[in-house]
């Protein structure tokens, strides 16, 4: 069984989980994320996929919400097209699980507690990346309960 987990955000990333071995990207690589779908869809083992579900915020602009709302519904067209089912889960769901709250920085430090060997820095960051994590954190999430 493979698991997928998805933070949409804007810094947001992608983690894919079998077994032992994790597999993880920025949402910036969206050719590594259709890469990626492409190939689960043609496997022999099912996929279950943790979608963070996430809606407007207050405050924020009408572009950027809707900038945002079109990359989520691409994100969903593509989960979609592919065949792979997904279970959109609110963050306060997935985060009660792990002890989380709204603090990225402790979204880090969970999934490095429970996943020592991943590299939350990618190549043109200086800093570990929270939507790395969260998305790790959604597909152990999925593995958990769904």
């Amino acid at each position: 069984m493979y698991y997928l987990g998805i933070d949409p955000g804007a810094h947001g990333g992608f983690a894919i989980l079998k077994d032992h071995d994790i597999e993880y990207y920025s949402m910036f690589e969206k050719q590594a994320f259709l890469n990626c779908v492409y190939s689960l869809s043609k496997k022999q083992e099912r996929t279950i996929c943790c979608l963070e579900k996430v809606h407007a915020m207050p405050k924020q602009g009408s572009v950027s919400m809707f900038n945002f709302g079109v990359n989520y519904g691409w994100l969903k067209g593509v989960l979609d097209a592919f065949e792979i089912a997904y279970q959109e889960i609110p963050p306060q769901t997935w985060k009660k699980e792990f002890g989380l709250n709204s603090k990225k920085e402790k979204s880090i430090e969970v999934c490095k507690q429970l996943f020592p060997d991943a590299n939350l820095v990618p190549h043109n960051h200086k800093v570990a990346h929270d939507g790395i994590a969260e998305a790790i954190l959604m597909a152990e999430y999925a593995r958990r309960k769904l």
